[in-house]
């Protein structure tokens, strides 16, 4: 038995870095995926390809261990949500070849990990013979991740096992779904340098306790911008989107998380037509997100022009499991 799965990325549309303070965010599932298959091997080891990292190696889920085989392995990292995540739901003893395909970029704050992390559960435990539901396929990614990075939003892993537009409420008490009943043109540019998350989010933090009658205010006006994106984005008001994109741009640029080369696909991304753009993810490298209508081609190929672009639809299937007997 061979058995498939696939997850979605994502993107933050608004409230990045606010939502750390308890401010809200709207993210969604983009059709960038993570293709997780499990086959039988003879053998009762658990061996892991992932041909686009150039990655592999074995894990060992009952002593938690991982033998890098590749000579890359400076991602190597991803292989712990990998482990975490067969941990969770491999109860037996046979061995595993397990292939990862990934259409999202690692690293660049488009959700990469969980997708990953979501594919794995899905398809192991299918493998398996676990029936799992998708609510059950959530919270075990949630606790991979939180075993992994120490500290997790549900953001990434709900979007990658339930697809569509999330708001994530004020102190994170509700992931609510957005009903959006048209599909939002976006593009996505990625820079070839990676923000350190943990970093950004510490500067952040030091800013904010140095000069708290400033950053205070910028994180309750990504608050206020952030519920009003919800209207506009249900009344598909698209010059309100682009403004409000812009000005949370300029909010993120005043908590210092901007570089030079995201500015440049920023700005450039307008001046090639895009309504709005800013930062999608921690910044310090890494994305940003353009929002497009009408413009996705001029937009993408203008930004290929310096870096890597593309156009990307919302997800609203979420997780998916194939078995071929």
């Amino acid at each position: 038995m061979q058995v498939t799965a696939s997850a979605p990325g994502k993107a933050i549309l608004f409230g990045e870095h606010a939502v750390v303070y308890g401010k809200p965010a709207i993210a969604v599932a983009v059709n960038k995926k993570a293709y997780v298959t499990v086959q039988k091997r003879e053998d009762e080891r658990i061996h892991v390809d992932i041909k686009d990292l150039k990655l592999s190696g074995y894990i060992d889920p009952e002593n938690n261990e991982i033998e890098i085989e590749s000579r890359e392995n400076s991602k190597k990292g991803i292989l712990n949500y990998v482990l975490s995540a067969v941990k969770m739901v491999h109860g037996s003893a046979q061995g595993m070849e397990i292939q990862i395909n990934l259409d999202i970029p690692i690293g660049a704050g488009l959700g990469s990990s969980a997708a990953v992390t979501v594919a794995t559960i899905a398809a192991v435990s299918k493998f398996n013979n676990m029936n799992l539901s998708k609510d059950e396929i959530a919270e075990y990614a949630h606790d991979v991740e939180l075993e992994v990075q120490g500290a997790a939003s549900r953001i990434d892993t709900t979007l990658s096992t339930y697809g569509g537009v999330i708001y994530l409420s004020k102190n994170a008490e509700d992931i609510v779904p957005l009903e959006i009943n048209w599909n939002i043109p976006l593009v996505i540019g990625c820079t070839q340098d990676r923000g350190n998350t943990g970093e950004l989010v510490e500067s952040v933090r030091l800013k904010r306790e140095g000069y708290p009658e400033v950053l205070n205010p910028i994180l309750n006006a990504v608050e206020a911008l952030t519920n009003d994106a919800v209207i506009s984005l249900q009344k598909k008001d698209e010059k309100k989107i682009g403004e409000l994109m812009n000005i949370n741009q300029g909010l993120l640029d005043a908590m210092g998380v901007n570089t030079t080369e995201l500015s440049r696909m920023i700005y450039l991304a307008r001046k090639s037509g895009a309504k709005g753009s800013k930062i999608t993810g921690a910044g310090g490298g890494g994305s940003i997100i353009a929002y497009c209508p009408g413009k996705i081609e001029e937009v993408t190929s203008n930004l290929n022009t310096i870096e890597k672009a593309f156009n990307v639809e919302i997800s609203k299937e979420g997780v998916r499991i194939e078995v071929n007997d």
